[in-house]
């Protein structure tokens, strides 16, 4: 199946955190090492509102939160932690304009997905907001209305590039097993059903990216990625973890792939490690591949080589090393597929 991707084929970028907390500097490092595909850094280093639930809890539209000692918990009006959230985004943005508003191909931002987020906030009374059906619902709206205006700013601030939307999905899998522990810890939520997960995906997906303006890539590095939900939900990328992609799974990466959906492989540790050579580092890469049996010249256009996850635990020498490799490992699998 012929799909073309925003990126070139041999191409690597990152995941979304970073250490530190200058925005400036981390852009710096992501359009110095991936200058294919870059990427809007985040840096939860800088604390509560910068974190992954509580940056995208910012961007919601009439649902503001405020933090609580168990986490982010929806409230009234919006306070303090609502407006840090927005004022790190802003700088954020503002970073990226005067770093990066000449680029001219592929730029991902990334921002948190609704069941994660639902698994995240609490609602008012203190429960997830993922125990009940009409919060997810409104919740998705809010988060899909937020992130369209997200990604219009971007396009606004990069008026050549071409936006690519991640939406991080980790705590998906869970939802679907019912494994979400309840606020209490005591007990789980209830699994939730394939179609309803699919359709509340969809739902942020269609309207954020409505008219192309973003592709969608759904990001998740937990085990049991649900692959086929994921396409029906409308993303035409999926990113995961290599290292959890078991045997088991790979019939429903092998339909993936024949679907012409790309893959953002995490082939690269997101934390400090000593690496192994280049050839060693592509090998999962090219051995997934042959046992799928699909020709290595499509692997280079529908793979992007990735870290495993985050980098926010990473030190700062490592960050550069890790992406490097990730760099050199994509060109790598292009030349030998050439």
């Amino acid at each position: 199946m012929k799909t073309s991707y925003p990126w070139e084929p041999g191409t690597a970028t990152g995941i979304g955190s970073y250490p530190g907390g200058d925005p400036a500097e981390a852009l710096r490092i992501v359009l110095g090492e991936l200058p294919g595909f870059p990427h809007l850094p985040e840096l939860p280093a800088r604390g509560p509102g910068a974190d992954m639930a509580g940056r995208t809890a910012g961007l919601l539209v009439d649902m503001p939160v405020h933090l609580q000692p168990s986490g982010w918990r929806f409230s009234d009006r919006p306070g303090r932690d609502t407006l840090r959230s927005r004022d790190h985004l802003a700088r954020d943005l503002d970073a990226l304009e005067e770093t990066a508003g000449g680029h001219d191909g592929p730029f991902k931002i990334q921002v948190c997905g609704p069941w994660t987020l639902a698994a995240t906030i609490e609602l008012k009374h203190g429960d997830r907001a993922l125990k009940d059906p009409g919060a997810v619902r409104d919740l998705a709206a809010s988060l899909a209305e937020g992130a369209a205006a997200h990604v219009a700013d971007v396009r606004r601030r990069l008026p050549a590039a071409e936006i690519v939307l991640q939406l991080d999905e980790p705590g998906l899998p869970a939802a679907l097993a019912g494994t979400v522990p309840t606020a209490s810890g005591f007990s789980r939520l209830r699994e939730i059903e394939e179609p309803v997960a699919e359709d509340v995906l969809r739902t942020v997906i269609e309207t954020a990216c409505a008219d192309g303006a973003a592709y969608p890539v759904v990001h998740c590095c937990a085990r049991n990625v649900p692959y086929a939900l994921l396409r029906g939900a409308g993303a035409k990328a999926i990113s995961v973890d290599l290292r959890r992609v078991p045997e088991r799974d790979e019939d429903a990466v092998g339909e993936t792939i024949d679907a012409g959906t790309g893959l953002l492989l995490g082939a690269v540790p997101g934390t400090d490690a000593v690496l192994p050579s280049l050839q060693a580092t592509a090998e999962p890469v090219r051995e997934l591949w042959r046992r799928l049996g699909f020709p290595p010249a499509r692997m280079a256009e529908q793979v992007v080589v990735t870290p495993a996850c985050g980098m926010a635990g990473a030190s700062p020498r490592y960050v550069r090393e890790a992406l490097a490799r990730c760099r050199d490992t994509a060109r790598m699998l292009f030349e030998a597929a050439a």
